[in-house]
């Protein structure tokens, strides 16, 4: 397992981890490869960075699926590990990124284009105005310029220059030295010098401040853009007893570890719920002398995995099939792990499992995910979810995860395992079957309890909003957070406000108000026949939150 950097490519900044298959995580020598013999079927190149589906023919063994984990793209680098052994799929131009390498627009501002059109205009005036005066000289010449020698013949080119004062050349360089003046005031704005890294804001076109003043709708995404991207675990809600209501940075609650240790009728689910946030991730970790460090492909994934450190349960070593952890530095517990089933923008985004033997020899399914996901999944008998649920609503300005788990039986799992090695082998259709396949196991949950992340909002990120609604700008932002925090944040943050009138007849107009809309009902308002309706909506509205 390791990670790759993606920057080049999407932009990103957090890792993206990449697995090894089971079936060849085993060759590491370059021996090894004298045996290995085989083909791959995969699909033909295309632009998409996050889909790839294929299949791999190992001699003597099963077909096993491939998918974007095990895909190292051109122009990612390559994080945690120092080499690799793989095989080139698509080379030279049907490499994702040389079918995404286009050539760049040529950005002209409205102010140009205009001129510009002018300036042809005049071009053409001038050349007709040019041309009628030359065949008129040339008509005068032949009527009188026999008696008188002195006066030459006077050619299109002398009218050109008789009437070039129409094309106002002088104009243009005025336009240009203030638009560079314009960008020069951009370059020396203190209000947007960075004091840390002791950075001005960089005006790379003279074109910035009037394209600038164009922008009425501005476009955002919430994790890294309007917030740090830096999260921290700050509370959670174990067995229906609430944790970390105090308002430290990062989680402090003595009375959690008091209760695991002294025997509290929740020490059981305490133990479990721990277990799983040091178990259900795509962590690595990494040693630095006595220190581990974690490298992981999301914030909230490296948060919820150093609270359970702190709290005395740490993920000390991983390998392609097993799991360790330390609980209060006592015992080491080791999870032979089986399946992943990860968050992916294809199949399961909402929720990761993992099916695990624990070091007591039980076959555990270990989940978490949305509240939305788990809560429908839930067994009859589980517990504490009126609790929960409650702690949920009160955890409405973080975001959150519910934590669940369920016991499987010898013959449920192989089974089970039987069904997903055959969807493997079906790569066309991989994500479809596979989906069908986990929902197959991923039933019967019972419920341990739900986390709450906190990701701070960027420094100046309410004041900036105002001032661009201030200015008439729009802002569209889109989150995976559920509706309540998505709510929460964007009062926070000043996209809302508390005060905005009704619709009503003004619809089509600008109007002081805020459209909220879901994933579900979003599926629904860009259905073909409605999709203009709900466009003409959102534009009546000052702000639009997208939320899960």
């Amino acid at each position: 397992m390791c990670y790759v950097a993606t920057a080049n490519l999407d932009g990103e900044t957090n890792l993206k981890i990449r697995q090894a298959l089971l079936e060849t995580a085993g060759t590491q020598k370059e021996e090894q490869l004298v045996n290995l013999a085989g083909k791959i079927e995969c699909e033909g190149p295309h632009r998409q960075f996050n889909n790839f589906v294929g299949t791999l023919y190992l001699r003597g063994k099963s077909p096993v699926s491939l998918g974007p984990d095990q895909m190292l793209l051109r122009g990612t680098q390559l994080k945690n590990t120092l080499w690799i052994i793989g095989i080139v799929i698509y080379t030279g131009f049907e490499t994702k990124l040389m079918q995404n390498a286009v050539k760049s627009p040529l950005k002209r501002s409205k102010v140009e284009k205009v001129t510009n059109l002018q300036i042809l205009v005049l071009l053409l005036l001038l050349f007709l105005m040019s041309a009628v005066s030359c065949v008129g000289a040339l008509i005068w010449n032949k009527i009188y310029l026999e008696n008188i020698w002195y006066m030459g013949n006077n050619g299109k080119l002398v009218f050109i220059i008789l009437y070039h004062n129409l094309v106002p050349i002088s104009l243009l360089l005025t336009l240009e030295t203030v638009k560079f003046i314009q960008a020069q005031f951009i370059n020396w704005d203190e209000d947007m010098h960075y004091d840390q890294n002791n950075l001005y804001a960089m005006a790379r076109t003279s074109n910035l401040n009037e394209e600038l003043g164009q922008v009425k709708y501005l476009f955002s995404d919430k994790t890294g853009t309007l917030t740090c991207n830096s999260m921290t675990f700050k509370k959670c809600t174990i067995a229906g007893v609430i944790y970390g209501q105090s308002s430290f940075c990062e989680f402090n609650d003595p009375k959690l570890l008091e209760n695991f240790e002294n025997g509290h009728p929740s020490a059981e689910y305490i133990n479990e719920f721990l277990t799983l946030l040091c178990v259900c991730h795509t962590v690595i970790p990494e040693r630095h002398g006595n220190d581990i460090i974690y490298q992981a492909s999301s914030p909230d994934e490296a948060a919820l995995v150093k609270g359970a450190k702190k709290l005395g349960f740490v993920f000390t070593t991983r390998t392609p099939y097993s799991v360790t952890i330390e609980v209060v530095s006592r015992t080491l517990n080791t999870f032979q792990c089986f399946t992943y089933t990860c968050f992916s923008r294809e199949v399961l985004i909402k929720r990761m499992s993992i099916i695990v033997r624990t070091p007591a020899g039980h076959l555990r399914l270990y989940c978490k995910g949305a509240d939305t996901v788990i809560l429908e999944r839930l067994s009859k008998d589980s517990l504490f979810v009126e609790d929960t649920l409650k702690h949920l609503e009160y955890f409405a300005t973080e975001v959150t995860l519910c934590i669940a788990y369920t016991d499987l039986t010898e013959k449920e799992y192989q089974d089970w395992l039987e069904k997903y090695q055959r969807a493997n082998q079906f790569y066309k259709t991989e994500f479809k079957k596979l989906e069908e396949c986990y929902e197959i196991i991923e039933k019967e949950f019972l419920l341990l309890g739900a986390t709450a992340i906190e990701d701070r909002l960027q420094a100046n990120v309410p004041e900036t909003i105002s001032t661009l609604l201030r200015a008439n700008i729009k802002i569209w932002v889109l989150t995976g957070d559920k509706q309540e925090t998505a709510v929460n944040i964007a009062f926070s943050c000043k996209l809302i406000s508390g005060t905005t009138p009704h619709l009503g007849n003004l619809l089509g107009k600008e109007n002081d108000l805020a459209l909220i809309i879901d994933g579900e009902t979003l599926k629904y308002a860009l259905r073909f026949e409605i999709q203009r309706k709900f466009l003409d909506l959102a534009l009546s509205c000052r702000a639009v939150l997208c939320c899960r």
